[in-house]
């Protein structure tokens, strides 16, 4: 999980100064984390694709838990 700090106008329209990308690391230089955004979130728009954060706008990291297994009850 990334925290992005949203840009002027993001922020602006938005409400909010941060948002989460949730995914998997797929990328990383000395400007940028690229991550898949995890597609176990199939309504989450975006799922699956690629999304670049550049260096300058990550507020935190923070590695999640693995995704508890559904065991078929309801």
């Amino acid at each position: 999980m990334v925290r992005r700090r949203l840009s002027a106008a993001e922020a602006t329209s938005t409400g909010q100064r941060w948002t989460d990308v949730i995914g998997v690391v797929v990328a990383a230089d000395d400007d940028a984390l690229v991550l898949r955004r995890d597609p176990a979130r199939a309504s989450a728009p975006g799922a699956g694709t690629e999304v670049r954060v550049a260096r300058a706008e990550i507020e935190a990291v923070k590695q999640l838990p693995p995704r508890p297994r559904r065991t078929g009850r309801p």
